[in-house]
């Protein structure tokens, strides 16, 4: 996951809340430390089925009361990434406003982003980074599109989202379906 990504539309964003992946902490059960699906970052204290959860959510953009330009956008960010040396790429902390600033800036529609198959990523100029110390790996794989990456995510998330099975709504199959398809063209023009 690169630093933070917009969304793409409420069902992609359910999408991308429903697929989020995190180490274990104290708060869930089992070994601590360990990646697993997370979604929404509900896990250890969602009350009810996940898949009635996702349904709920998508709910919002499904009603004819809510119009696509009143639902707020939906951003992902990865505070966490860790470089080859096992150490955090991102200084986090304060530094973590230039990512907000970045976000607000979107919903006010100042900033452009550029546009992949799994959302919208920042333009590297238009997150300020000035007084940072970022190595070439960290701007790499923060602000980097990792295509390969992605089609296995893509796939993880498909097969953590069939265990809800008949449960699970169908748009959010169809919008990870929608995703995949898009990775997959996208390498195809990129291996021609």
């Amino acid at each position: 996951m690169p630093l933070v990504f917009e969304a793409r539309d409420w069902t992609h964003g359910v999408l991308v809340g429903a697929g989020m992946a995190s180490e274990t902490t104290a708060a869930a059960t089992g070994a601590v430390g360990v990646v697993r699906r997370d979604s929404m970052a509900m896990k250890p204290f969602c009350g009810y089925n996940f898949a009635d959860y996702f349904a709920h959510w998508l709910s919002f953009g499904s009603n004819p009361a809510n119009r696509a330009d009143s639902l707020p956008k939906m951003f992902h960010v990865n505070w966490f990434r860790k470089g080859s040396d096992g150490k955090f790429l991102w200084p986090g902390f304060g530094d973590n406003l230039r990512v907000l600033e970045w976000m607000l800036k979107r919903c006010e529609g100042k900033v452009g982003a550029v546009e992949t198959p799994v959302g919208l990523f920042p333009k590297r100029d238009d997150i300020n980074l000035d007084g940072l110390r970022l190595s070439d790996e960290a701007r790499d794989v923060l602000f980097g599109f990792d295509r390969e990456g992605w089609q296995a995510e893509m796939a993880s998330i498909g097969e953590y989202l069939a265990e809800f099975g008949p449960r699970l709504p169908a748009a959010l199959e169809a919008e990870r379906q929608r995703v995949a398809s898009a990775l997959a063209t996208e390498a195809k023009k990129a291996a021609a």
